[in-house]
């Protein structure tokens, strides 16, 4: 038995449909920007260029269907993403492989503090204060690559109270899955238990106390996360 010098940190593992058997996570990678329509919303040119990502902590990600209020914050925004769960990994992986390291696939949410994210921007510096602050990554039950295949199509929408807010087609990715994992794993080794949350499409907004967003991905169902 392994005398740990602390108290061992809790891991983090999500559910996965139709079993007991849990999906331990190892990291989460997010990419940004990856719908052109949200990039003309944030401020930014929609032409393709080189993909950029930044991280949220493996603890970040919730199961719980409840998102509590971050503190110092007052613009806090959705942002529906679908989230790609890697069963293997590697270094330099081809764009024709990539999808062999795929586990599965769950709705999720990147949750904001904007004001904070956007101050970093301001100064020029990291989004993390934003973007990686407790439970800020709301996630769904996985479904696996047999259950569901590879989504490259299909509805993504977000709604507020009942009031659809985002909408747009897994098919308008900027940077298509395999893409990220084979241009991820030229700077990282990938390894199985990484997560890739893969971008929002337009109509973000902030959110209340006791507001319910309503997550639905087409093919893998529906989430719903209340506001505490």
């Amino acid at each position: 038995m392994t005398d740990f010098a602390i108290t061992e940190p809790a891991a983090v593992h999500l559910p996965v449909a139709g079993t007991d058997a849990v999906f331990p996570v190892r990291r989460v990678y997010c990419i940004g920007r990856n719908y052109a329509a949200h990039a003309i919303e944030m401020g930014h040119d929609p032409d393709r260029e080189p993909p950029f990502f930044f991280q949220k902590n493996p603890n970040n990600l919730d199961p719980s269907g409840e998102f509590p209020y971050p503190p110092k914050s007052s613009d806090v925004h959705y942002e529906i993403e679908m989230a790609v769960m890697l069963k293997s990994g590697g270094d330099n992986i081809p764009l024709d492989h990539a999808l062999e390291h795929i586990f599965g696939y769950a709705l999720s949410l990147d949750m904001t503090r904007r004001d904070l994210q956007g101050e970093q921007k301001a100064m020029g510096r990291p989004w993390e204060i934003g973007k990686a602050f407790e439970r800020s990554a709301p996630v769904g039950i996985i479904h696996t690559v047999e259950s569901v295949g590879h989504p490259e199509s299909g509805q993504i929408e977000l709604s507020v109270n009942g009031d659809i807010k985002q909408q747009g087609d897994l098919n308008q990715m900027i940077w298509k899955v395999p893409e990220m994992i084979a241009y991820l794993s030229e700077y990282f080794t990938l390894d199985a238990g990484d997560v890739i949350l893969s971008g929002t499409p337009a109509g973000v907004g902030p959110v209340k106390r006791g507001d319910v967003m309503q997550v639905a991905i087409e093919g893998l169902g529906l989430m719903e996360v209340s506001v505490v």
